[in-house]
């Protein structure tokens, strides 16, 4: 655990203010003055300056705030190793992107527990661009995503391939057609996942490829939920671009239907992309590689 004035600061420095900053560390606003007093004298220089009835960080609190994360980062992984060390039940954490996370390591993970009781996994859910995030300040141990990331930065192995397709209604003029064209699809209702996810990063690439400019991507609507934009398109209030995975099931019961896309050339449009395992260069030890082993052996 971070001593308590470097816990203080990085509240402050987060929050902004003093008064919210005692509230959530149940501290009375004089004690938290205090703390960042003693901490600006022992070093001899400012942190905070006034901003309004806010404060904020000098250039020398912005450096220290640096500082004061990276003993966080430090202390949090030796506090785990320490822990797992002593402990009969390990504790690992997991960062996956929400198609992932919300259907393909479920089932996994059921199995994994079932053949290693003592080891428990917790799971964290995110689009690509947070989980990478994680990863970075250490807050995970290893993620799982759909997006691209920088191959140069983090190590990364494959788990498997998977393909956005179409989804629509029954219901959706879409579902006379024998194929759908791109350009179609670029100008009606198209309910999309945010800015930051896998999935919408994929399609803006292929987009890209097929020489369209992002500026023709017409959004219908944008929203962060894949099982909300599943209900939005069951209700024939839009279409999106989604991983098969995450529709199999509305597929096989017909609630929501998928056609080909094609270009202006007549040619079939591919979203295919990669699942991958992405984990800071150098960290990877015996659990993660006997966890990603065991995913491997698990995706039929």
């Amino acid at each position: 655990m971070l001593e308590s004035r470097l816990l203080t600061f990085l509240t402050v420095a987060k929050i902004k203010n003093y008064t919210k900053a005692a509230r959530i560390l149940n501290l009375t606003q004089p004690a938290v003055s205090g703390h960042i007093k003693f901490l600006e004298e022992h070093y001899g220089v400012k942190f905070i300056k006034k901003k309004g009835r806010n404060i904020d960080l000098t250039e020398e609190g912005e450096e220290f705030l640096q500082y004061v994360k990276e003993l966080e980062i430090k202390e949090r992984k030796i506090c785990k190793k320490l822990k797992n060390k002593s402990s009969v039940v390990k504790n690992y954490n997991i960062g996956a992107t929400l198609t992932i996370g919300g259907y393909v390591l479920p089932k996994i993970l059921g199995k994994y527990k079932e053949s290693y009781p003592n080891i428990d996994i917790i799971l964290t859910v995110n689009n690509t661009k947070e989980i990478l995030k994680k990863l970075l300040r250490e807050e995970i141990d290893l993620g799982l995503v759909e997006g691209p990331f920088d191959r140069k930065k983090f190590g990364y192995k494959r788990l498997k391939e998977d393909e956005l397709i179409l989804a629509f209604s029954p219901k959706h003029k879409f579902s006379k057609e024998k194929y759908i064209q791109l350009e179609d699809i670029l100008s009606g209702k198209l309910i999309l996942r945010e800015e930051g996810s896998g999935t919408r990063k994929y399609f803006e690439n292929t987009l890209l490829d097929e020489g369209y400019s992002l500026n023709d991507l017409n959004i219908y609507m944008e929203v962060g939920s894949i099982d909300a934009i599943k209900a939005l398109v069951e209700a024939n209030l839009g279409y999106t671009i989604i991983s098969k995975a995450a529709i199999e099931r509305e597929l096989k019961l017909g609630v929501i239907k998928t056609l080909p896309i094609k270009n202006n050339e007549f040619n079939e449009v591919k979203f295919n992309r990669e699942f991958n395992f992405v984990y800071l260069l150098g960290s990877v030890n015996n659990y993660l590689s006997s966890f990603m082993e065991f995913c491997f052996n698990s995706i039929v």
